[in-house]
């Protein structure tokens, strides 16, 4: 009877451990981003994307995203936020951060990354959350055009609202495309349990 069960217990033991390899940490801080959609929940990823996390999470206790919009949804693609107010103007940033795309993690649906200019390492406040696996966003090299886009975090309730984002109308403003005809703003973005 020992065997069996010694057996069943390394079974269970080797499924749990592979099933749970590439979860994130069950400490992450996790941030909830209230919407004038509703609730999006996202568990961050300091393990793997310290900076980034570390970036993200100072411009939430600062207050930043707070009156922000998604100023740019692609269905299909990505819906990206935190940089714009509702008057459409830029808000002002702290300095540009290290790209963390080399960190394995990668741009799967409900993920969210950094958003960056061509310059690899000029992240900033402004994040994007994939719709769909984005491996052309990924890093391939520590080449210009290889760097990718850096995974941070993961939206863990809530992707409903990120998808109903997609069905919104979009038009030209402020010199930029496919950006929400109604604003979706980020009343509040805090740290929970």
């Amino acid at each position: 009877m020992r065997t069996p069960i010694l057996a069943l217990m390394l079974f269970v033991t080797t499924t749990l451990s592979f099933a749970t390899e590439n979860k994130m940490p069950e400490s992450s801080t996790k941030v909830k981003l209230t919407t004038t959609l509703g609730d999006i929940v996202i568990k961050l990823n300091p393990e793997k994307a310290p900076i980034s996390s570390a970036n993200f999470l100072t411009y939430v206790n600062e207050g930043f995203y707070n009156g922000t919009i998604f100023h740019r949804v692609i269905p299909g693609f990505m819906a990206q936020g935190g940089g714009f107010d509702t008057a459409f103007n830029q808000k002002a940033v702290h300095a540009a951060i290290k790209n963390e795309a080399d960190n394995g993690l990668l741009n799967n649906r409900g993920t969210l990354a950094m958003a960056r200019t061509n310059v690899p390492d000029s992240a900033t406040a402004q994040f994007f959350i994939n719709y769909k696996d984005n491996g052309f966003l990924n890093y391939t090299s520590p080449t210009a055009s290889g760097w990718g886009y850096a995974v941070f975090a993961d939206v863990i309730e809530g992707m409903d609202i990120v998808d109903a984002m997609a069905k919104q109308p979009t038009g030209n403003r402020g010199g930029h495309q496919d950006v929400p005809k109604t604003d979706i703003i980020i009343e509040k973005a805090e740290v929970i349990e």
